[in-house]
């Protein structure tokens, strides 16, 4: 089980302030990127390798795939 009691979570700047459906992530720990739904903060929270979430991010900013 991972200890996410040091986490810093953050809020995309982009969520804006109506509290919506948001995902917050902590990137200060190591090896790991822990992702949970904003509003369920005590909720499950995902896992992922810190290569997966660069991918996974790299690959948002791409939009979607043509054809």
């Amino acid at each position: 089980m991972t200890d996410l009691s040091t986490a810093t979570w953050r809020t995309s700047t982009r969520s804006g302030d109506n509290g919506g459906n948001c995902v917050e992530v902590a990137t200060n720990l190591s090896g790991v990127v822990p992702v949970r739904d904003s509003k369920d903060r005590r909720g499950p929270v995902l896992l992922f390798s810190p290569s997966a979430w660069a991918a996974f991010v790299a690959s948002v900013g791409e939009g979607p795939p043509v054809g």
